[in-house]
């Protein structure tokens, strides 16, 4: 069964690419990732796809990052370390169509690295956003470093060192900036659809042009950040028995914000 679902309307010019994982709450394994680089490098190629929106499956959740159960071989070296959720972005597959990301349920962890790769969002009013790395003794740092994008700092730091005790609700994530259109629960994937059928509407080489002229504004600050990340990861990071006994005993009680 796939993990991700791809469905294209040529009439529009858009396509909708699903994680579609929700009795795991859309969490990545290795095979969802592959799938969803596929996925991405195809779009490249399709001309009658001129904008995309990426959902999850379910009300439930949009992503969860990776999955808890997928085992990721490292390297023995410091200075080597492998993310799977590195290329599991458009613009890590070099697609420069726009992506806007349509937000129902929980948003967390991983699933940043998607959204900092995406245009703008559109959320659901049950929606809600959070980092839970420091809670289970890992460093947030390619998380942090795509919403310091999308977020003025003290929110990002707020959302990184809380860890799993706070939840950025969607009604405070339109406030700071991080999602651009609220509407009522259920309806983020017609909101994000409608807006993509806009930007669909205009010619293809100077929307693609856009997004890359945006995004070469971020990127110089990322690059220099992500030459950091894993010095930083491997530094503060615990032990993955660690992490488990943590993960185990993690508390249900949060407040939304």
């Amino acid at each position: 069964m796939s993990a991700v679902r791809l469905d294209a309307y040529a009439e529009s010019g858009v396509a909708v690419v699903t994680l579609d994982r929700p009795e795991r709450l859309n969490a990545l394994d290795l095979t969802a990732v592959e799938e969803l680089t596929g996925v991405w490098r195809a779009l490249r190629f399709d001309d009658s796809v001129r904008a995309v929106v990426l959902t999850g499956a379910g009300r439930r959740a949009f992503c969860t990052g990776i999955d808890r159960d997928v085992v990721v071989p490292q390297p023995a070296s410091p200075y080597m370390q492998d993310d799977p959720l590195l290329r599991a972005g458009p613009k890590a597959n070099d697609l420069w169509k726009p992506v806007v990301a349509a937000v129902e349920g929980m948003a967390c962890g991983g699933a940043f690295y998607l959204l900092g790769e995406c245009e703008f969002l559109v959320a659901g009013a049950g929606a809600s956003f959070f980092d839970p790395h420091t809670s289970y003794g890992m460093v947030s740092a390619y998380e942090s470093l795509l919403m310091a994008q999308r977020m003025p700092y003290g929110e990002v730091a707020r959302m990184a060192l809380m860890g799993v005790k706070e939840r950025i609700g969607a009604q405070r994530a339109h406030a700071v900036g991080l999602v651009s259109q609220l509407v009522p629960e259920g309806g983020a994937l017609e909101a994000a659809v409608a807006c993509a059928r806009v930007v669909a509407g205009s010619p293809a080489e100077a929307v693609q042009g856009t997004v890359r002229a945006l995004w070469a504004a971020r990127e110089g600050a990322l690059a220099r950040g992500f030459a950091q990340a894993p010095h930083l990861i491997a530094l503060g990071n615990l032990d993955a028995g660690a992490q488990a006994e943590l993960f185990r005993g993690r508390p249900g009680e949060y407040r939304t914000r």
